[in-house]
């Protein structure tokens, strides 16, 4: 499994146009209109409340200080623990569009800043010179603010610490120079994030009215936003950015990944099959000094970016330096690289095959579901796998790996599960008015209806968790993972995807139910047979998040009315679908105590899959000890993917199970009845 960040954005989106009329520098006079249209379209809240004016004082603070780093206890407090008329009065300055409260809250933040500065100065010079700083400083992230301005000199006093083991680790520190150059380097990249609160450029000149009253609004919408629920948020146009890119899976560049380093932006990666790439010229850990023959030495990292970035500059020239190995000299050169269309095909699809008996069984890894302009999507992909399966050998049976798949494009979600089931309902979907819409699979057959194992973990969300929970209620395949998937059951309008939006922004404005009119809200989708993964061990899913949706369930929808289609448009349907409407089968339902008990007899004596579970254990026991940033380190444990050799033993047991059934009884009413006859 891939390292993945514990907290996620997790998504069901559908595309919508931009809001329109707001521009893109803000005024604190369009807070109150791009409130109006989150609460016009959220699904619960209709009006600001006590409740949101709580919760977005809390937010801002976490936005700022998540790792309570910053404030003390005393500074963050009275903004924590508002008495109800302090509430009161707070939302009724807001309805007039008086957002005084939150300006006060910046001036603390800032007067924190500047206390953090004082510190670190005040601990430079020491750590600089001591000789070896200790690996067992405490973790990066703390449960309770600080109650004294000494234990928060500790805590900046880690922070800096962390940061010198990290490149240490990278770089040879075997200087007093080259460690300034970390800690310079450490205030270099703290000061990006503090000059912002504390209304300075970069240079540290302060920055115009306009640019104050912008940045103001960004963070007070962010905090209203998120108070609606945790999946409701106010983006700024680099987030959009990144996240337009985790959607589509493509992009304009040349396919170099950057890192700020000791020695500067070095290059840390590069894409396959990108410009970059095919030049063969381009190493990682070389130095990038110059574009287009303009030194990039005083710019920061974000300006290098825009520029690499920057529309309508189809072609640049790189400069770049890298240390000869056999006269250890630097030698400088340069490569001319073209922009063109980047796909990210290691983030979208894996494949290979395993074989057993007369034939293969085939794995795919399917991390998000995406869809471009230029027609790739997960549904083609998937499909194309399994044609490719076909063209090696006679495809058993298929693995559809969904473990750490965190969501991504709903139609595409719909697309995906319609290739192992023929016409019906995937998606019901819920507003805030009340109005019901379905979304159905209309392909009129199955792409491949032999045996299945969806294969899910902690990690799997909303658009992941429609497919796994479609699949399992019409009982075509086995979902096979830890005891329950995210719990993300709610959909977001959203413009993320349109880069020429005026805002970025998504809001819940719905839940989501499938054929069996279960949510996936909280609960997840319940694993047929628990294999656990590596996430097991963690307190991960929606139901660990604040201000989640509560669940609920509606009608099934397996002999589909049609009641929410027009009359000419159901005669169509009543025609050509309905008579080719996938039904819900028992078939491996009923086979499931048996797949169970050969599962845990197996892993029974497997060794390494009970020192597995030992390490889960100790994992379980002193996670509340463990800081949130820390928990990545511990997520790769066990030498082989042994859920993902589960899931084949699982699935050999299946094919099994299904030959020795057909003799049984042979009648074509019986295997059309039980939903696994095999298409020819």
């Amino acid at each position: 499994m891939k390292r993945v960040a514990v907290i996620l954005f997790f998504f069901l989106t559908v595309w919508v146009a931009p809001l329109p009329s707001v521009q893109n520098t803000l005024s604190l006079k369009d807070i109150h209109r791009v409130m109006e249209r989150f609460l016009a379209l959220h699904i619960t809240n209709k009006e600001l409340s006590p409740l949101i004016i709580r919760r977005s004082m809390k937010i801002y603070i976490e936005n700022f200080d998540p790792e309570k780093i910053y404030l003390l206890d005393k500074d963050a407090h009275p903004y924590l623990h508002l008495s109800d008329a302090k509430v009161q009065e707070i939302l009724q300055r807001v309805q007039n569009q008086d957002y005084s409260d939150f300006i006060t809250l910046n001036q603390v933040i800032q007067r924190s800043i500047l206390r953090a500065e004082t510190q670190r100065k005040g601990l430079l010079s020491k750590l600089i010179r001591e000789n070896e700083l200790s690996s067992s400083i405490g973790g990066g992230s703390y449960p309770h603010f600080a109650s004294t301005e000494e234990e928060l000199a500790e805590r900046q006093k880690g922070r800096m610490v962390r940061f010198f083991l990290f490149h240490k680790s990278r770089s040879r520190l075997d200087s007093l120079e080259r460690r300034e150059k970390v800690f310079l380097l450490f205030e270099k990249k703290v000061r990006r994030s503090e000059y912002n609160y504390l209304f300075l450029s970069q240079e540290g000149a302060p920055l115009p009215i306009s640019r104050v009253e912008h940045l103001m609004a960004v963070r007070i919408l962010k905090g209203f936003a998120k108070s609606l629920d945790t999946h409701t948020s106010f983006f700024s146009p680099e987030e959009a950015y990144e996240m337009r890119l985790g959607l589509e899976k493509q992009f304009d560049g040349v396919g170099v990944i950057l890192s700020e380093g000791v020695d500067g932006i070095l290059v840390a990666d590069l894409i396959q099959g990108s410009p970059a790439a095919m030049s063969g010229k381009i190493k990682v850990n070389d130095s990038l000094v110059e574009i287009d023959q303009i030194s990039v030495q005083d710019l920061s990292f974000e300006e290098v970016m825009d520029i690499l970035k920057k529309k309508g500059k189809e072609e640049m020239v790189l400069g770049l330096k890298r240390v000869d190995p056999a006269s250890e000299e630097e030698v400088y050169f340069q490569v001319s690289l073209r922009k063109q269309p980047i796909v990210m095909n290691d983030e979208r699809i894996q494949t290979s095959v395993e074989r057993f008996g007369d034939g293969i069984i085939g794995k795919i890894a399917l991390h998000s579901f995406y869809e471009n302009g230029d027609g790739a999507s997960s549904e083609r992909d998937v499909r194309e796998a399994i044609r490719s399966f076909r063209e090696q050998g006679n495809l058993l049976a298929l693995v559809l790996d969904l473990r750490e798949n965190s969501g991504g494009f709903l139609s595409q979600a719909v697309r995906v599960a319609g290739l192992f089931v023929s016409n019906g309902v995937v998606v019901i979907s819920k507003y805030g008015k009340g109005e019901v819409h379905y979304l159905r699979n209309v392909s009129g057959r199955s792409f491949f209806n032999g045996p299945l194992v969806i294969l899910t973990s902690k990690m799997s969300a909303s658009a992941a968790e429609i497919v796994a929970q479609a699949l399992q209620d019409y009982g075509v395949g086995v979902v096979v993972g830890d005891t329950t998937t995210f719990g993300k059951g709610s959909i977001q309008y959203q413009t993320v995807t349109d880069p020429n939006a005026d805002l970025f922004f998504k809001v819940t404005v719905g839940r989501y139910y499938t054929v069996s009119g279960k949510s996936t809200q909280i609960d997840g989708v319940i694993a047929d047979i628990v294999v656990p993964t590596s996430y097991a061990p963690y307190n991960i899913g929606e139901r660990f998040l604040e201000y989640p949706l509560a669940p609920d369930q509606v009608d099934p929808a397996f002999s589909d009315s049609l009641s929410d289609l027009d009359e000419k448009t159901r005669r169509i349907f009543q025609a050509r679908y309905l008579p080719f409407l996938q039904r819900a089968v028992s078939f491996w339902k009923k086979a499931l105590p048996t797949l169970r008990k050969n599962s845990a007899q197996r892993l029974s004596r497997n060794a390494d899959f009970q020192a597995f579970l030992k390490k889960q254990e100790t994992i379980r026991a002193r996670q509340h000890t463990l800081p949130v940033n820390t928990v990545d380190e511990y997520i790769q444990m066990g030498m082989d993917d042994l859920q993902m050799k589960e899931a084949i033993n699982i699935l050999k047991d299946m094919i099994q199970i299904e030959v020795e059934a057909k003799p049984v009884r042979t009648s074509v009413s019986y295997w059309l009845e039980e939903g696994v006859l095999r298409a020819s």
